[in-house]
């Protein structure tokens, strides 16, 4: 367990110092402001979607803690390349993973390297943190412009 920890804090505080996909698309298909008005973290989502409803470029922009920032840093690196079928069915396995109802060593998933935060439930104040970014996708993917974890 103590391993895990020590590659939660590798991996989110890499991604918080160097997010990947920090920029705004310019001419996105799809974009939503998020905010989380009990810490203040307050990000962007800029995605193109294809006419065959492939992401083909996600990126965020904002300001936010290390969690909410590598949360988001780490959504545009996997679902980069996926549909948005397949984008819906990784939100809903993340959501699950952070609520702790997801087991990623117990059942099958698609998160990939998403699973390192599988210990955040144990934060309950750090879980809207890490489901920010993929609130504000889904409501990005669904034409909502303003997401709130409220």
């Amino acid at each position: 367990m103590e391993n895990l920890n020590e590659l939660y804090q590798e991996v989110i505080l890499d991604h918080n110092k160097n997010p990947r996909n920090f920029r705004q698309i310019e001419h996105p298909t799809h974009t939503a402001e998020g905010y989380n008005p009990v810490c203040g973290d307050h990000l962007n989502i800029y995605l193109i979607v294809d006419e065959n409803q492939k992401i083909q470029d996600v990126a965020f922009k904002g300001d936010g803690c290390a969690i909410s920032k590598a949360s988001a840093s780490l959504m545009t690196t996997s679902l980069k390349g996926k549909s948005v079928d397949e984008a819906k069915i990784i939100f809903e396995e993340f959501h699950r993973l952070i609520l702790g109802k997801l087991k990623p060593d117990q059942e099958p998933h698609h998160l990939g390297k998403l699973a390192i935060f599988s210990g955040i439930w144990h934060y309950p104040s750090r879980v809207k943190c890490a489901s920010l970014a993929w609130h504000t996708m889904t409501g990005a993917l669904n034409k909502e412009q303003k997401i709130s974890t409220e």
